[in-house]
């Protein structure tokens, strides 16, 4: 199963990974993700029920740690996508008050669920044929009323509820960042941008990249994380990882300069247009 799992697992994050690099919108990413990840789930289901487990200790580890970390990554994309549609559009101050109350949500699901965070945080075994065996439920544990309308061929009473735990982490990561940007900018209006970048911030990283190779800025003295700030601070953008993103580049199997080819056609065809004129 491990074998299997780290298989599946891998698999997962190189798509996450991949359409990270090629989606800038978070909707669309998370759109896109949701679907691929709901299609593994299911294949990781006729799996499971198809081998099962060697032993109670393998399905323990398989409901406490290994299923969580894959549902984990459906919750928290399913989330940012409903989080980005509400994101309303008004000044800073509206939108702060609306990351705040979703943090607030993630804070009642973990005061509601205090005692078995405690539980999963400290790494405890006592219960855990209860919580991570399938058909071992105790009703005298509070149990959420989504298990007893769950598949319990693949579910046991607590897994989903870890895999919250492990998603909400990543939510609040998620929001905080978010209320991070909006508070940089406040703080620094003169730093904001009276033009923005439209394209991909990778489409962005490849024109940088292209500038500092030709070294055309400050006669090629200007290093690559100069150039890169100067962007980001034009476009009042955060381009992250940057180097990260150039990696991806070198490693595309076809077509590595795409949007510097798109700039070349674009104009050519403005020129031919004119000249038509």
């Amino acid at each position: 199963m491990n074998i299997y799992y780290n298989e599946l697992i891998q698999k997962i994050d190189q798509h996450v990974a991949y359409l990270t690099f090629e989606l800038d919108n978070p909707l669309l990413l998370s759109e896109s993700l949701i679907e691929f990840i709901v299609n593994e789930i299911a294949k990781l289901k006729l799996h499971v029920l198809k081998e099962g487990f060697a032993s109670i200790e393998d399905e323990i580890d398989f409901f406490k740690k290994l299923k969580p970390n894959i549902i984990a990554k459906l919750i928290y994309y399913n989330a940012i996508y409903k989080i980005e549609t509400k994101r309303p559009h008004g000044c800073d101050k509206l939108k702060k008050k609306y990351l705040n109350k979703e943090l607030s949500k993630l804070k009642r699901f973990f005061e509601s669920n205090l005692e078995f965070y405690k539980y999963y945080r400290t790494n405890s075994t006592y219960l855990d044929i209860k919580y991570f065996v399938r058909g071992k439920h105790d009703i005298k544990l509070c149990l959420d009323t989504y298990y007893f309308e769950s598949d319990h061929s693949f579910s046991t009473s607590h897994d989903y509820k870890v895999a919250k735990i492990i998603a909400n982490d990543l939510i609040q990561f998620y929001l905080e960042d978010q209320k991070k940007n909006l508070s940089s900018k406040r703080n620094n209006p003169k730093s904001a941008s009276v033009i923005n970048w439209t394209a991909s911030k990778t489409a962005l990283i490849e024109l940088i990249y292209a500038l500092h190779s030709k070294a055309v800025i400050d006669y090629g003295n200007s290093n690559i994380k100069v150039i890169t700030k100067a962007f980001a601070t034009l476009f009042d953008i955060d381009l992250g990882d940057f180097y990260h993103t150039y990696l991806e580049l070198r490693n595309r199997k076809n077509n590595r300069t795409k949007f510097l080819d798109s700039l070349r056609d674009s104009l050519i065809k403005k020129m031919d247009d004119l000249d038509e004129q």
